[in-house]
């Protein structure tokens, strides 16, 4: 008997492969990074909709084939060929989402996939039921096994490949989706191509069998491709939830790793810090004594008391305000944007870094231009910027004589809006390590962790400016940035 295609149902079992294959690369990228119960949860629903589409396209595909007979589907031996497929396809997505997949494990693989596919087509063939024989022929049975073996193998690896959804291969994830669905189609209709069809007088025995219609062709294409578009789509949602979560956990890594880094400058200070403290606590005492002093005297002394007293509380102030400022160092809190004063900043800094500068003999030469715009920024960070680079400079100069042990800080006015320039006369830096000092954990000090400068570039690139490091004039090293000046219409907010 000879039997005819319809073309349109035969594009449409194409199409239905294509999606397949599609999904299927979709699908095992988020069992690959899914954890816990939300991994079984993609691996059983992966493997319901993956099967669903290979199915499908081996029934579309028979649906496509008529024979001048009618021809009804015992739907138990449909059913079962259904669950091959999903049976198969869940060993695809557990195969693809191990860590490796060495040579050997791929090819038991793609055996095992390639036989559960063919298992799935010949099932479907035997669930055909009409007054007639139906013949195979051996070659071409075997050349479909050998072409179902060998486009699983290719599928598999393909899948294990796309797994990671790595970026910028949009377009080769999409061809490769049309390699494998072409391949599964050619699998099927090379199977077809293996059976021939002869008359029977036999009756057909036509139990639990149902005879499918165009409408039901129609139905079957039209369920499968919804499913998958569901699966598809519950991916992409899923995978941008994904990476909207990891760039959460990024951005609170970095607020901590900024954290971290200012405890580590802080602890480098420490000297500075208690001379910043003892000061005025030391004033305080010796304060509070003299007024005690002055009120003692027959008659006493208010007005040197009450001097003496204002001294007391001024230099207590003076004592809680270095507390501030250290605590909100510390402060591990989101970013707290305004408008700012570059010079202001600068000089707070100075003002907490004194006393270090003057235990390590550097002279400091401030060069701020008195005219600059602001620009908008974190005041804790921005003093975290300045506070790396100084204590840099700081190291930098250590091994040099007192006498060249020079550090100049330099603010102006540049068109792209606020220049600042911290500039020691120290070893300077190698030629090698300029293209590396900001990178995490890249350090040139025998004691240091390499974060102060990585930490100090995402701040300044965060405000949408940048950092660069040049050799000093004649020795040393200039560090500088630029921040983009704050638009009228900025309040602050």
């Amino acid at each position: 008997m000879a039997g005819s295609y319809d073309p349109l149902v035969v594009a449409l079992s194409v199409v239905i492969a294509i999606s397949a294959s599609y999904a299927a690369l979709d699908l095992a990228a988020r069992v690959t990074t899914a954890q816990g119960w939300l991994r079984g949860a993609w691996m059983t629903g992966g493997a319901i909709a993956m099967g669903i589409g290979i199915w499908s396209m081996h029934f579309t595909g028979m649906l496509a084939f008529s024979l001048p007979i009618p021809v009804g589907y015992h739907w138990p031996t449909v059913l079962l060929s259904l669950l091959v497929a999903v049976l198969a396809s869940a060993f695809a997505l557990y195969v693809v989402s191990r860590k490796t997949m060495p040579r050997i494990r791929a090819l038991g693989s793609g055996m095992v996939m390639g036989g559960g596919i063919a298992g799935l087509h010949y099932i479907c063939m035997d669930a055909m039921r009409f007054a007639g024989i139906t013949y195979y022929n051996p070659f071409i049975v075997a050349l479909s096994v050998l072409f179902a073996i060998g486009f699983s193998l290719a599928a598999l690896w393909l899948t294990f490949y796309f797994r990671t959804d790595p970026e910028g291969l949009g377009w080769q994830k999409i061809g490769s989706s049309l390699v494998m669905g072409v391949a599964i189609s050619v699998m099927h209709y090379t199977g077809m191509a293996a059976a021939s069809f002869a008359p029977s007088v036999v009756p057909p025995d036509l139990s639990h069998s149902v005879s499918i219609s165009v409408l039901g062709t129609g139905s079957v294409i039209t369920v499968t491709l919804l499913v998958l578009g569901f699966a598809i789509l519950s991916s992409f949602v899923d995978r941008r939830f994904h990476a909207q979560a990891l760039e959460l956990a990024l951005a609170e890594s970095r607020i901590e790793l900024t954290r971290i880094a200012r405890i580590a400058t802080l602890g480098e200070l420490a000297a500075s810090i208690a001379h910043e403290i003892n000061q005025p606590l030391a004033a305080v005492v010796a304060n509070a004594s003299a007024s005690l002093h002055w009120l003692a005297l027959q008659p006493p002394n208010l007005d040197e008391a009450r001097d003496a007293a204002k001294r007391t509380v001024r230099e207590a102030n003076r004592a809680s305000e270095v507390i501030a400022k250290i605590r909100a160092l510390l402060r591990n809190e989101p970013p707290q944007m305004g408008q700012l004063n570059v010079n202001e900043i600068i000089q707070q800094v100075l003002a907490l870094t004194r006393h270090e500068l003057i235990r390590a003999g550097i002279a400091v030469q401030a060069e701020l231009a008195s005219e600059i715009p602001s620009v908008i920024g974190d005041r804790v960070q921005l003093q975290q910027v300045i506070l790396n680079l100084i204590m840099n400079a700081v190291d930098a100069m250590a091994a040099t004589s007192e006498r060249s042990r020079r550090l100049i800080i330099r603010s102006a006015s540049s068109p792209e809006g606020v220049l600042v320039q911290v500039q020691d006369f120290g070893k300077g830096v190698d030629a090698g390590d300029t293209e590396h000092i900001f990178e995490p954990f890249f350090t040139t000090k025998p004691q240091g962790i390499g974060i102060g400068l990585s930490i100090s570039r995402s701040i300044v690139e965060s405000y949408g400016g940048r950092i660069w490091v040049t050799p000093g004039s004649p020795v040393g090293t200039v560090f500088q940035f630029i921040l983009p000046k704050a638009n009228i219409s900025d309040d602050g907010s």
